[in-house]
Order: structure tokens, then C-alpha cells, then sequence
């Protein structure tokens, strides 16, 4: 016979694993060997559509939700003063943080041309502050600001209200969509005409065919609702002291988003770059889907020592990613000679991968891996020391 669930504890460890495992997920998709040799299932869709790839943002973003109720509860979900400064001091750090990373990126991969005619404190100002093209927003920047106004809206509405809020915003954003050629990538898209306006081309990403930013400012305003999903079940988790009902609670809620959204996507294309309404709806259902069969696992059977890999990741969850982005920019910028030829550490590196496997896709997947082990060796170590960088 299969031995009863045990009575559930304080916080359940697979909130720590799903959360570790988005944050190595995006690690692995972030940092190929080549950008120009990667798996089909680590690419993401290209427009309309739906990749693994694309399922590890919108998964940190609900377990962001999840951990929010956990956090929330500590306020008794009562809106204060003093409330307020230590969420905008949070947000605004981590908005900081993203920016900075930025323009951290531009510096190092930025060119001093010698050979202009421009003042020599021009130039050096161009390559070491180049404000004048930084990209205003970003992943660490959507995070801050859905964190930011996603934790009012449930401060200030009463929680059975909560799923009644997130379908508002859902709705209204469609509509925005739908009337201001949201689903499709022309100069005439709402998303490009707004981040256009606000910050101007220089200011957004352009790695699309046009200039395009796939965390733009109106396309956050569903991760609004997505942020208030992961808080209901949050809810669902914090409220129902059962661990088979908890688990039960969480399995029903993530099947319901999720066929809500592959039956509204006949019409409402799933799309993340646009972060669509069914986007939102399937990547939901999907996480919590994922987190009660983690939670099954780990927490009522109690098999967990595979997932102490996941656990280093999941407990400075922020502070990794970072870690991985600087990282990232270092090995990429950082250039000796080899021969004649300047080669980065990560072309290095990578080269001498792809002559070791004779393959270079296969070379750039084991370089995301040997990537994601660098972050792990020192996110184990914090997470053996109990030191926990909160962002």
C-alpha cells in the first residue's frame, strides 16, 4: 500500500525547486555558445506560438505570485506607509539592478573609436556612459514593476475579488490588442507606437526586424494578472492546511488556466513576446500544474535529494540571475590574442568545445551547461552557508 500524505509543513520546498529550476532554465537559454547554433526547443517562438524556452520567465514571474502571499501575509495584507516605502525601495532597487546591468553591457561590448574627430572626453564618455542608446527596460525591470504595482492591486482589493481583478486586466489588455494591431509586428503595433513615444528607438531593443521590446511598458500590464494568479495560489497553498487538498487545490486551479487558455487561443493567439491574455492563462496553468506534481513529489513522498541542485538556484533566485548576466557579459567582452586573432574567453572556450564534439550545436548546449555550473558552484555554496542576497 502507498504510505499516507504527511500533514503538510510551513512552506513547501518545491516553491524553492520551481523556482531554482526557472532560474537555471534561464540561465541555459540565456547563454548558448553560439547564438547562431541552438536546439529548436531552446530558441523562443519566433512570434505566435509557444517554446520550453518561453515557459521559464512566466513561470519565475507566478512563483514571484506564489512567494508574494507568502510575504504579503506577514503585513496582514493591510496597506501602511511603512509598507509602501519598503515595496518602492524594492522595486526601484531592482529596476536599478537591471538597468545598470544594462548599461554594464554596452560599456563592455562598446567600441572607443580612435579614429574619430570628436573631443577625446566626447568619446570616452560615448564608450564608458553611453545613456544615450542604453535599453530603458529589460527582464530585472519588468519584474520590479510588475512586482511593484501587482502587490498594491492586493493590498488594496479584497483577495475574492482577486481572480475577478486579474480577468479585468486581461480582458482590457486584449482589447488594447485587438484595436491598436497588438498581434502583429508592424512599426504600426500599439507596444512599439507606445515604447516608441516614451523612450524613444534608441532606447529599445532591437532585436527583432524592427524595433521591438519584448518587456516593453504595455506589454506589462498583463504581467499584472499574471503576478495576481500566482497570488491566489498562493493563497490556495497558505489557506488549506491538507497536503493532499493542497496539492489537489493547486492541480484543478493550473487545469482550468491552462485549457482556458489553449481554447481561447483560437482566437486570441498565445504569444509572449506581446505577453498575450493566453500567454498569461497557459503559462499559469502550466507552472501550477508543475508545482503540485513538485509538490507531490518532494514534499508528500519526501523525494527530494535530486533536487538540491535546483534548491542552490532557488534560494537567491535574483541575485544568480544577476550574477549569471554579469557573468555572462565578462566572458563575452574579455579578449586576448591567440595568434593574431583577438578571442573573447567565451569564443575560447566555446571553440575548444566544438573541436572536442566535432558538433556546434551540440558545443554551444554544453557550454550553457558548463555556463549554469559556474552559477551553481557558487549558489551552492551560499545555499550551504545559509546566506541568502536579497534583491
Amino acid at each position: 500500500m502507498d504510505t499516507p500524505l504527511t500533514p503538510s509543513p510551513k512552506r513547501l520546498l518545491s516553491l524553492d525547486v520551481l523556482r531554482g529550476i526557472t532560474i537555471s532554465g534561464m540561465l541555459l537559454v540565456n547563454n548558448p555558445g553560439s547564438w547562431g547554433h541552438i536546439y529548436t526547443p531552446l530558441e523562443h517562438a519566433a512570434w505566435h506560438g509557444l517554446t520550453p524556452t518561453d515557459l521559464v520567465f512566466p513561470f519565475f514571474m507566478f512563483i514571484m505570485g506564489v512567494s508574494m502571499y507568502i510575504s504579503l501575509s506577514k503585513f496582514n495584507f493591510t496597506f501602511s506607509g511603512s509598507y509602501f516605502r519598503k515595496l518602492a525601495k524594492r522595486s526601484l532597487l531592482i529596476f536599478l539592478v537591471g538597468t545598470a546591468i544594462a548599461w554594464f553591457s554596452l560599456m563592455c561590448f562598446g567600441t572607443f573609436d580612435v579614429s574619430s574627430d570628436q573631443p577625446f572626453w566626447e568619446r570616452f564618455t560615448s564608450s564608458v556612459f553611453p545613456f544615450d542608446r542604453i535599453r530603458i527596460l529589460g527582464v530585472m525591470q519588468r519584474l520590479a514593476l510588475s512586482s511593484f504595482f501587482a502587490s498594491l492591486l492586493v493590498v488594496l482589493i479584497p483577495s475574492k475579488h482577486w481572480l475577478k481583478a486579474a480577468a479585468a486586466i486581461l480582458v482590457g489588455y486584449y482589447l488594447i490588442l485587438l484595436f491598436g494591431d497588438g498581434f502583429e509586428l508592424t512599426p504600426n503595433n500599439i507596444i512599439i507606437r507606445v515604447d516608441t513615444a516614451l523612450f524613444g528607438e534608441e532606447h529599445i531593443y532591437h532585436g527583432e526586424s524592427i524595433p521591438f521590446d519584448p518587456e516593453g511598458l504595455l506589454s506589462t500590464i498583463p504581467c499584472l494578472a499574471h503576478v495576481i494568479l500566482g497570488v491566489y495560489c498562493g493563497k490556495l497553498i497558505k489557506t488549506t492546511p491538507n497536503l493532499t487538498e493542497k496539492i489537489s487545490k493547486i492541480f484543478i486551479f493550473g487545469t482550468i488556466l491552462l485549457f482556458a487558455g489553449l481554447l481561447l487561443s483560437y482566437g486570441i493567439p498565445i504569444n509572449k513576446k506581446i505577453w498575450s491574455p493566453t500567454f498569461v492563462l497557459t503559462t499559469c496553468g502550466l507552472a501550477s500544474l508543475l508545482l503540485a506534481l513538485l509538490a507531490w513529489i518532494i514534499d508528500a513522498k519526501d523525494k527530494k535529494r535530486w533536487s538540491v541542485f535546483f534548491e542552490s538556484f532557488g534560494i537567491n533566485p535574483l541575485f544568480l540571475y544577476v550574477l549569471g548576466g554579469v557573468l555572462s557579459i565578462l566572458l563575452g567582452s574579455i579578449r586576448f590574442f591567440q595568434g593574431t586573432e583577438a578571442v573573447s574567453i567565451k569564443g575560447f572556450i566555446y571553440n575548444g568545445m566544438t573541436a572536442a564534439v566535432g558538433n556546434e550545436t551540440f558545443a554551444s548546449l554544453i557550454f550553457a551547461l558548463f555556463f549554469i555550473s559556474i552559477c551553481w558552484v557558487i549558489g551552492h555554496q551560499l545555499y550551504k552557508r545559509k546566506i541568502y542576497i536579497k534583491l
